[in-house]
């Protein structure tokens, strides 16, 4: 198990949302996505993008998840959005679907002959397949994860093809949140304030892709 995120060459991040999202709150902590960035820069030899999929819920009511992805939007992510689905199941519970897998491994086939090394922030099993093609183009792969949660979220499967596997409470402290009460939102907790308007917005259900850095 590697200790941090350290590449040569050029490199692509990958974070499946809902992923971190639950390993951090597992691991009792927020995610900082200002700090994120800056770690990764600091970290990879060269940062071609860094994609960041949400799916979001396509009602009329406000988001909760709209104030974290406008600023990631804003600030240095490449945002992949889809619409989620909303359903009632059997037991009269409302359960909402809205699963990012193709999105992720369409874009990291596509990434494959742009980068040396793939970072993912996933613990999903179901990636083996992506990972086990993209490597076999030169790609290497990191999972980032945690097995110290309980049930542990990084796959046995996954970790076992990735070429490198970084538990998320390693290296958690380069970018863990301030708690901030004036922030509302219980996922990425950022304002309005905070955002950087110079981008146009994106709008949920759409893909924010930036020219690939050669």
């Amino acid at each position: 198990m590697a200790s941090g995120l350290k590449t040569i060459g050029k490199t692509c991040v990958f974070i499946d949302g809902s992923s971190l999202y639950s390993t951090s709150r597992n691991l009792n902590f927020d995610v900082d996505y200002k700090k994120l960035l800056e770690y990764l820069e600091r970290e990879t030899g060269f940062l071609v993008r860094t994609y960041y999929y949400a799916a979001i819920v396509d009602t009329e009511d406000y988001s909760p998840l709209k104030p974290l992805t406008d600023w990631l939007s804003y600030n240095g992510y490449t945002l992949v959005t889809k619409t989620a689905r909303e359903f009632t199941d059997a037991t009269g519970k409302r359960r909402v679907k809205g699963n990012m897998d193709i999105e992720i491994a369409i874009d990291m086939m596509e990434m494959a002959p742009h980068v040396d090394n793939m970072i993912i922030f996933t613990g999903d099993s179901d990636f083996r397949r992506a990972v086990e093609a993209v490597q076999r183009q030169g790609v290497s792969v990191t999972a980032v994860s945690s097995r110290e949660t309980s049930p542990p979220l990084i796959g046995d499967d996954l970790r076992r093809q990735v070429d490198h596997f970084v538990d998320l409470n390693d290296i958690s402290k380069h970018f863990i949140r301030a708690t901030d009460k004036r922030d509302s939102h219980p996922n990425g907790r950022y304002n309005d304030s905070s955002f950087d308007r110079s981008e146009a917005q994106v709008l949920p259900a759409s893909r924010n892709s930036g020219p690939i850095r050669m």
